[in-house]
């Protein structure tokens, strides 16, 4: 039998949340009446131009898009404000952050990543080789600058920041990361999915520093979740290198369209901020439980002395689906996260928490 890499084979598999068909089969809810906030994703939908854009070139699915997705990242450009050549797009800020990864790992390299964080960092390292330091976060999910270079050796090759983090919510101050970016000789990747919701953005820093790469993603903030369209901020020379590695054609035409017509709907877009900020601060002042401050799209509450499985288990009962942050290494097993909804959806949830709590 043909042997599988011994780094692929300890790679733990992904646990995505429920889906809204497996909630309804499984407890007899009708699907439309089942209430998703598990995925953070956009509570408006993508904006009337998306849809329009994608009806308009659907019929040109036969051919291939740009292999480099110019269009989009010529878009990409005047929205971050960083010329083209220093924005790389992919399938997903996942497809991007598997590329950069592949930049700069390989068997015996060291990457840091404070936990509990988005699990997908670890396979990309394992999947490399790369051997894995992990740095628990403080009472308040906090990670200092000086936590991270205390952790670094020989072997360090990359440290991986989330911020907006996921699954807590918080960011790493500009400050606590130039200390970082000062110090290390290595590649730091900091993942801004959650950017849009957050009151900054360490992006400038790009143009000061030869090392670090931002990952974005255009699945909440814009609504696009089901097309896949990421992108990274980079300096040129880590762009040029990626372009040889990275997979042709990896933003289908479809979503180039929806990208570049997303990005020009700035009215979708800053309602979209408008809702999920009121519902986060709805979220956070009602929910029976504690919360912890977010500059997400998500709230994240500790339901002890119950678990998050009991709870989670509750709401599926009622049509509800959240996320159990259980699997998130790190996490302890009473965090459950809430991604923000409509107003009705918030009240729903918030009821159904309290008749949980009581």
């Amino acid at each position: 039998m043909v042997r599988i890499r011994k780094s692929i084979e300890d790679v733990q598999e992904y646990i995505p949340g429920k889906t809204i068909e497996e909630v309804a089969k499984r407890y007899g809810v009708r699907p439309e009446n089942v209430i998703k906030l598990a995925s953070n994703e956009n509570p408006l939908g993508p904006s009337p131009k998306v849809v329009k854009a994608i009806k308009e070139n659907a019929t040109l699915a036969n051919r291939y898009p740009p292999a480099d997705a110019g269009e989009l990242r010529e878009a990409l450009s005047k929205y971050v404000g960083f010329p083209p050549d220093q924005i790389v797009a992919g399938a997903g800020a996942d497809g991007v952050m598997d590329v950069v990864t592949r930049l700069f790992i390989e068997k015996g390299h060291e990457v840091l990543i404070p936990i509990p964080t988005f699990p997908y960092y670890e396979i990309f390292a394992r999947a490399c080789g790369g051997t894995l330091r992990f740095i628990s976060r403080d009472e308040n999910f906090d990670v200092s600058a000086d936590d991270v270079l205390s952790a670094t050796t020989k072997k360090t090759k990359m440290v991986i920041i989330c911020s907006p983090n996921n699954p807590t919510g918080n960011q790493m101050s500009v400050s606590e990361l130039k200390k970082i970016l000062d110090e290390v000789n290595v590649a730091v990747m900091v993942d801004e999915a959650y950017v849009e919701f957050a009151d900054f953005s360490v992006t400038p820093l790009v143009r000061e520093y030869e090392n670090l790469i931002v990952v974005r993603t255009m699945s909440k903030a814009f609504g696009l979740a089901g097309l896949r369209i990421g992108y990274g901020i980079l300096p040129a020379k880590i762009a040029r290198e990626y372009m040889k590695i990275a997979p042709a054609f990896s933003v289908n035409k479809l979503g180039i369209a929806a990208g570049i017509a997303a990005l020009g709907d700035k009215k979708h877009l800053h309602k979209t901020q408008e809702i999920v900020k009121k519902g986060r601060a709805f979220l956070q002042n009602n929910i029976p439980f504690k919360t912890y401050p977010s500059q997400a799209n998500f709230v994240l509450m500790d339901v002890s002395p119950l678990t998050a499985e009991e709870v989670c288990e509750a709401l599926m009962k009622k049509g509800i689906i959240v996320r159990d942050c259980s699997s998130f290494r790190g996490a302890g097993n009473s965090l459950i996260r809430v991604s923000v909804g409509t107003s009705d959806e918030n009240q729903c949830v918030v009821g159904a928490l309290r008749e949980v709590s009581s």
